[in-house]
C-alpha cells in the first residue's frame, strides 16, 4: 500500500481538560498519514483520480477550528472519522501536538486506524 503524508498541519483551536485552556484559540499541530492505493492517479495523472491533499488539510484545519473538546486524543479521532469517509483510505495515522504548553514540551498523541469502508482498487492484468 501507497502512502501519503501531510505534516506539519497548524490550525488554531479551543480544545483542553485544564482551566481557561478552552477560553482562546492556541496552536495545534497535525500530521496525516494515510495508506492509500496511488495508482491510479499514477496512470491518469488526474487529482479526480487521488484523495486531495488540499482538501485533507481543510479538512483537519475545519474540525480542530470548529469543535471543543477536552482531550487531543477526541480531537485526534474526530480528524481519524473525517479522513477515514473516503473509502479510498485504507488506514489513517493522525497525531496531534500541543506546543507550549508544557514548559516548553510539546505533548503528542498518535492514532492509527484502519478503515472498514476501504475498497481496494482491482489488480491490473
Amino acid at each position: 500500500m501507497d502512502v501519503m503524508r501531510i505534516d506539519g498541519i497548524r490550525a488554531f483551536g479551543r480544545h483542553g481538560a485544564d482551566p481557561g485552556e478552552r477560553d482562546a484559540a492556541q496552536p495545534f499541530d497535525v500530521n496525516v498519514v494515510l495508506e492509500v492505493d496511488l495508482r491510479p492517479a499514477e496512470q491518469s495523472d488526474n487529482l479526480k483520480d487521488a484523495v486531495d491533499y488540499a482538501v485533507v488539510r481543510n479538512t483537519v484545519a475545519k474540525i480542530v477550528e470548529s469543535t471543543s473538546f477536552r482531550l487531543i486524543e477526541r480531537l485526534a479521532a474526530e480528524i481519524a472519522r473525517a479522513v477515514l469517509d473516503d473509502a479510498r483510505v485504507a488506514r489513517a495515522e493522525i497525531t496531534v501536538a500541543k506546543p507550549g504548553i508544557l514548559q516548553g514540551a510539546t505533548p503528542s498523541v498518535t492514532l492509527r486506524r484502519a478503515n472498514p469502508k476501504f475498497r481496494a482498487c482491482p489488480e491490473p492484468e
